[in-house]
């Protein structure tokens, strides 16, 4: 194999796996460092940098950075990366001087369409470049699905509404209670660039399940019914809920049903239990309170008497997998389950709509009804002026992808004004690698792994909590829980860089090192090189670290997939050969970097 390329910043990126995970690429164990510290203000603005609002995805984020942390290759848990990040925000001091404004005006303007995560992450992004913004929504506030979809027990308004204003507040033309029913016409005024950010509005129906008609009074789509228990248009329902769906919307359905009087709610999904793409800690939640998932059941029929819904008949299924692991649900056989109840909430995803982009904009779509666009770099679409993202580009999501395609969205946009393509030069990734020695044996992190175990965030108690539908669910850690966490933290960013010249091949490095991750062989392809370690490196999506050829003939090899990035390797090298090296990474961004490493 060649030579690692450790100037590439996307080799030790992927190191750290759960920055690399998240898709707005958030520092993660900078932040999580700077918990430990007390430094709750500059963990907070870390993670603004990134994600721009971190008290609402403590609450809410569908945390990919978990299942990727490397502290769960060791323990059975992850670090709890998600509430750490609530613990920033829980706890800053006042951060309103700390964030840009608006720049002076280059004469350039942009519509905003939809008021959700992406349309104001591109805001943020262009309001210090002097872009005079225009954002419409057809709500009177902002904040698009994270303020109609989830529900105020898992987002406080007055959480969402300080990160949605530190937006605002940087100069943007806002247009509440505007829906925008043409495209078209938005292309007609003096917009340079237009960027649609309205998110998948509308929730998939069984129209053709008998008694649908009938029943319809009875029946709710169930994004739409979040959004009118939000906006206090449905404030009750019926005692017998059945809420059909998988997802973290079915969730949100059946545990705000739970609220609203609600007394029997059931979950009923065509899936096994372990198929639902609800995230694991949702499904908890909902039978924490009491709420029973049905699995295996697929809806066959609405049960209406004397002109009333009364109940669903469901068929039961079993799951079987062909060879390639694709999944068919096979009847049983059995007769068909009637549950009964007096409402339903549909809940089995949600779909783009765009009746409002004629055909004369230039707007092209997909046979998904999603539109064409240029790649998930760019955003841009068939006509040149308009760009997408978030769930509108490509589907539902969540609210961190929507925040990334904000990012690079803004970067075409800006691009775009200037003349540039922007499929080309776009700007590389900020990335700085430095050295954290400060003595012989001294490094400026810690780097022992502790042992000690994940701790739940503890809640309200489940009595006080079904009692209203904005009470938080949800205390949060305090500052002690949150340091023991935080120091389950492996600083995987904290990177093992290895100086060829300076190595005499004394294996003290391979000696001490708790995974046998370093081996000291001769060179070979990759996939011979990966067996011939001293403990074989089977991740194949993780890469080798490779050095250059030493005075033995042999080169050093470094199994990235496994290793603690503890230091005892820097330690103990008599020649120090090996250093520890800080390596922080912000994906590329239309506004220069706002926040820097901490010191």
């Amino acid at each position: 194999m060649k030579p690692t390329d450790i100037q590439d910043p996307e080799y030790f990126h992927k190191v750290v796996d759960c920055q690399f995970a998240c898709p707005a690429h958030t520092p993660v164990p900078e932040y999580i460092r700077l918990i430990a510290q007390e430094r709750y203000t500059d963990a907070y603005m870390i993670n603004w940098e990134s994600n721009v609002f971190p008290g609402v995805l403590g609450r809410t984020c569908d945390r990919p950075c978990e299942p990727a942390c490397r502290r769960g290759r060791v323990e059975e848990e992850p670090v709890a990366i998600c509430r750490l990040k609530r613990v920033a925000a829980d706890f800053k001091d006042d951060v309103k001087g700390l964030l840009p404004g608006a720049g002076p005006k280059n004469g350039k303007k942009v519509a905003l369409i939809g008021g959700g995560p992406a349309s104001l992450t591109v805001a943020r992004d262009l309001a210090p470049l002097g872009y005079e913004l225009h954002l419409y929504d057809e709500h009177a506030k902002a904040g698009g699905f994270m303020r109609s979809q989830i529900p105020a027990f898992r987002l406080p308004d007055e959480v969402l509404d300080e990160e949605v204003g530190y937006v605002l507040d940087m100069g943007v033309h806002t247009h509440f209670n505007k829906y925008v029913d043409s495209l078209q016409s938005i292309l007609d005024q003096d917009y340079d660039a237009i960027f649609v950010g309205c998110g998948a509005p509308r929730g998939r129906d069984l129209p053709n399940l008998p008694g649908r008609k009938e029943a319809d009074k009875n029946i709710h789509i169930g994004i739409d019914w979040l959004s009118s228990v939000a906006f206090e248009h449905t404030k009750s329902i019926g005692k017998r809920v059945i809420v059909l769906g998988g997802g973290n919307t079915a969730m949100d359905c059946c545990r705000t049903s739970r609220r609203l009087g609600g007394e029997d709610v059931k979950v009923i999904v065509r899936s096994p239990f372990e198929d639902m793409k609800a995230s694991p800690w949702e499904k908890e939640d909902a039978i924490h309170e009491g709420i029973p998932i049905l699995d295996n059941h697929v809806p066959k029929e609405f049960v209406v008497k004397d002109g009333k819904l009364v109940g669903m008949k469901f068929e039961k299924v079993e799951a079987q997998y062909d060879a390639e692991g694709k999944r068919s649900l096979v009847p049983t056989g059995e007769d068909l389950v009637y549950v009964e109840c007096d409402d339903v909430l549909i809940a089995i995803g949600q779909e783009n709509a765009f009746p409002w982009i004629e055909k004369s904009t230039g707007v092209r779509f997909t046979s998904w009804g999603t539109p064409i666009i240029n790649d998930d770099e760019t955003f841009q679409s068939t006509n040149k002026r308009v760009f997408f993202g978030g769930d509108s580009a490509f589907g539902p999501a969540n609210i961190i992808t929507a925040v990334a395609h904000g990012h690079k969205a803004a970067v075409s946009i800006d691009m775009y004004c200037n003349g540039q393509n922007p499929e080309v030069n776009r700007p590389a990734p900020h990335v700085t690698l430095v050295s954290q020695k400060m003595g012989i044996h001294e490094w400026s992190y810690d780097s022992i792994p502790v042992i000690d175990k994940r701790e739940a965030v503890p809640l309200v108690a489940l009595e006080e909590a079904l009692k209203s539908k904005t009470l938080e669910v949800e205390l949060g850690f305090d500052v002690e829980t949150a340091f023991v966490q935080a120091e389950r933290c492996l600083n995987c960013d904290a990177q093992t860089v290895f100086t060829d010249s300076a190595c005499i091949e004394c294996d003290a490095c391979t000696d001490i090192c708790p995974t046998s991750c370093i081996s000291f062989v001769e060179n070979a392809e990759e996939p011979e090189l990966r067996q011939s370690l001293l403990v074989p490196a089977e991740n194949a999506e993780q890469d080798l670290y490779v050095s250059g050829e030493l005075a033995t003939g042999k080169v050093m090899v470094k199994d990235e997939d496994v290793c603690l990035h503890c230091g005892l390797c820097a330690e103990r090298c008599p020649t120090a050969a090996w250093d520890m090296q800080k390596f922080y990474y912000t994906m590329a961004k239309a506004a220069p970097v706002l926040v820097e490493a901490a010191e």
